[in-house]
């Protein structure tokens, strides 16, 4: 029994010997990612938002979806969120009263919820099999299900709960907005801001699209101004309305690592569903501790080094004779 303890107790003390020299190798410590210069993405202004869900619908039909119910009436699509059939989905805050717009104090706001396109994707990152890519040019997130083996670590990995498994799907697919890529060579592009009729959805480059965002919170609240709908650098389709007591800050700018579909809101965006993230990017950090842990093999030899010295050191010999 002293023996087997003496054992152990070697074990405990050359794993910590192992773990403070794996510490010690944490100089490769990676940045986030940051996107491509062209990235494309989403502005996403709740203040303008009306729930209407024309881009639920939209969404639905541009990317082949098929319905979903959420009571025993099967009359109408009724998701109540995003899923593996269900890409991009309008939620509604409402407090107290719930009779003023855009107000935390018996107010009601709403919020679109779909993919973020991270700058940095843990879903990229975790995939082991390169089901789950990020376009070179456009930074969108893609994914391919003929490489999928539906082990689900992208589901587990987004910060944002996203990608949903098709669990009804004999082959076991994974269902997300990829920003509707397919349209591209038709000259079309999202379908949920190709529809937006208050352009509470806009769609552009990132670059634009913060400038824009940026360009609506330093304005005085109260005051008015035009707002583009549809594309951000297309015909001019904009109107005229005031300006919301907006948040001093666009959700997406730094979140995470940074995300190419922003967000601005006149309501605390944790109250609309939206998580508290640091800047960090998680991938950022899961490749740290992979590539210092594993880089040229260093944690198996050194975990083998340190048992071997444990075996040797706390075997005594006539147990060794004994055995033989």
């Amino acid at each position: 029994m002293d023996s087997r303890r003496q054992f152990l107790k070697g074990l405990v003390a050359s794993g910590a010997g192992v773990a403070a020299a794996t510490v010690a190798t944490d100089a490769c410590a990676r940045d986030n990612l940051q996107r491509p210069a062209d990235a494309l993405g989403l502005l996403y202004d709740a203040t303008l938002c009306v729930g209407c869900k024309a881009c639920v619908s939209a969404c639905k039909e541009a990317n082949k979806l098929p319905p979903e119910f959420s009571s025993g009436e099967r009359l109408w699509d009724t998701p109540t969120d995003t899923s593996g059939y269900t890409f991009n989905i309008i939620k509604m805050y409402s407090q107290g009263k719930g009779v003023n717009k855009d107000a935390e104090a018996d107010g009601y706001a709403f919020m679109k919820t779909s993919c973020m396109h991270c700058n940095d994707p843990s879903c990229v990152s975790a995939c082991p099999v390169s089901a789950m890519t990020k376009d070179a040019k456009t930074g969108v997130v893609n994914y391919n299900p003929e490489a999928c083996v539906g082990c689900r670590y992208c589901v587990l990995a987004c910060p944002f709960g996203i990608p949903k498994f098709q669990y009804d799907s004999p082959t076991g697919k994974i269902g997300k907005c990829e920003l509707c890529s397919h349209r591209a060579k038709d000259g079309r592009y999202a379908a949920c801001a190709e529809v937006c009729p208050t352009g509470a959805t806009l769609f552009g480059k990132t670059t634009d699209l913060l400038a824009e965002a940026k360009r609506r919170i330093a304005l005085q609240p109260g005051s008015v101004t035009r707002y583009p709908r549809g594309r951000i650098d297309g015909p001019d389709d904009s109107w005229e309305g005031s300006v919301a007591q907006y948040q001093q800050r666009v959700y997406g700018e730094k979140e995470y690592g940074g995300t190419q579909v922003l967000k601005l809101s006149a309501v605390d965006f944790e109250k609309l569903g939206m998580p508290n993230l640091p800047e960090r990017s998680s991938a950022a950090t899961s490749e740290t501790i992979q590539h210092t842990l594993y880089g040229g093999l260093l944690f198996p030899l050194l975990a083998l080094g340190g048992l071997t010295v444990a075996a040797k050191k706390f075997v005594r010999p006539e147990q060794e004779e004994g055995e033989q």
